[in-house]
C-alpha cells in the first residue's frame, strides 16, 4: 500500500516519494524541515493511512538511546528483595521495555516515529545504529536477543539542531520538506478550513509570504502559524479590506502575535511600516 497524504494532510509527490522508497529500502525516513512543516504530524498521517498502530518516541535533550530499548530498575529490586518479595526472583519483573522494545514484540508492522532526534546528545544516533539496521538487539540481564518479528516503518525527525553523523545518515533514506509553495499552501488551507472565503485566503497569503520575505527576521511564521492567524482571522471576523494591500512594510498585521514569536521580529516590523509610511509622507 502507497502512501499518497490523507484527508487532512498535503502530501507533496516528492514527500510521498520518499516515504514509499523508504518502505521499499527498508530504511528509516530522516525527514527534516523547518520547524512548523509538518514532520511529526507525517508519521501519524503514515499510520493512519496504512492502518497501522504508531508508536511515538518524542526524544528529550536528557534522553539516552538505552531507553528506547529497556531499563533495569535495580533499585527497586533491591527494595522488593529487602522485603522478601516473591517476585524479585525473575529479573523480567524489573525491565521495563523501551519504544523499540514494543515495535519489534508487537504482532503486526507498526510505524515508530523517532520524533527531534537532533535534541539528544551527539552520540545518540550512532547508539541506536545496530539497533535500526539489524532490527534486534541483546538483552544483558536475561542474555536474550529481541528481534522484530516484523520490521517497523520508521520515520524520524529533526529540525537540525545538530549535524548528524555520517554512519547514522548511510543508514536512511533522506528527504527535506521544502516550505510550501502558493498553490499547496491554498490545498493545505482548504484542509483545515474548507468553508473559508477565497478572498481572505488570497489576502492573508499575500501578507503572510511579505512577512516570510523580509530580511533579517530572525524566526519566519511557518504553516502550523498561518493556520492558527487564519482562525483567528474568522474567529473575530476581520474585514477582507484590512488584509487588502496590506503590505508587511507599511503596516504590521492585526493579530499578529500568532504570526511572530519574539519581540526582535515586532520590532523590526514596526520600524519597516515606520520608515515606508515616513518616506511615502
Amino acid at each position: 500500500m502507497k502512501f499518497e497524504g490523507t484527508d487532512s494532510y498535503v502530501a507533496t509527490e516528492d514527500l510521498s516519494m520518499a516515504v514509499n522508497a523508504a518502505v521499499v529500502l527498508q530504511r528509516p525516513l530522516l525527514v527534516k524541515g523547518e520547524p512548523g512543516t509538518g514532520k511529526t504530524m507525517l508519521a501519524e498521517q503514515v499510520a493512519g493511512a496504512m492502518g497501522k498502530r504508531l508508536i511515538q518516541w518524542h526524544i528529550k535533550s536528557t534522553t539516552k538511546a538505552q531507553q528506547g530499548l529497556y531499563e533495569y530498575d535495580a533499585v527497586s529490586r533491591l527494595r522488593d528483595s529487602q522485603l522478601g518479595n516473591d517476585k524479585v526472583h525473575d529479573i523480567r519483573n524489573y525491565l521495563k521495555k523501551g519504544k523499540l522494545w514494543e515495535a519489534f514484540e508487537s504482532e503486526e508492522q507498526v510505524v515508530l516515529l523517532i520524533d527531534e532526534i537532533d535534541k539528544a546528545d551527539i552520540e545518540f544516533p550512532n547508539d541506536l545504529l545496530v539497533e535500526l539496521d539489524k532490527m534486534e538487539f541483546f538483552v544483558y540481564e536475561t542474555g536474550e536477543v529481541i528481534k522484530a518479528k516484523h520490521r517497523p516503518i520508521v520515520i524520524i525527525t529533526s529540525n537540525n539542531e545538530k549535524e548528524l553523523p555520517d554512519a547514522f545518515l548511510r543508514r536512511c533514506f533522506f528527504h527535506y520538506i521544502s516550505f510550501p509553495d502558493r498553490e499547496t499552501m491554498k490545498q493545505i488551507i482548504d484542509v483545515h478550513f474548507p468553508t473559508i472565503k477565497k478572498e481572505l485566503v488570497s489576502d492573508a497569503l499575500d501578507v503572510f509570504f511579505d512577512v516570510r520575505d523580509i530580511p533579517a527576521l530572525k524566526k519566519k511564521p511557518s504553516t502550523s502559524e498561518l493556520v492558527d492567524w487564519l482562525k483567528l482571522l474568522m474567529a473575530d471576523d476581520i474585514p477582507e479590506e484590512v488584509l487588502q494591500n496590506g503590505d508587511a512594510r507599511q503596516a504590521i498585521p492585526p493579530l499578529y502575535g500568532a504570526l511572530l514569536k519574539n519581540e526582535q521580529d515586532v520590532q523590526l516590523l514596526e520600524r519597516l511600516a515606520f520608515m515606508t509610511r515616513r518616506s511615502q509622507s
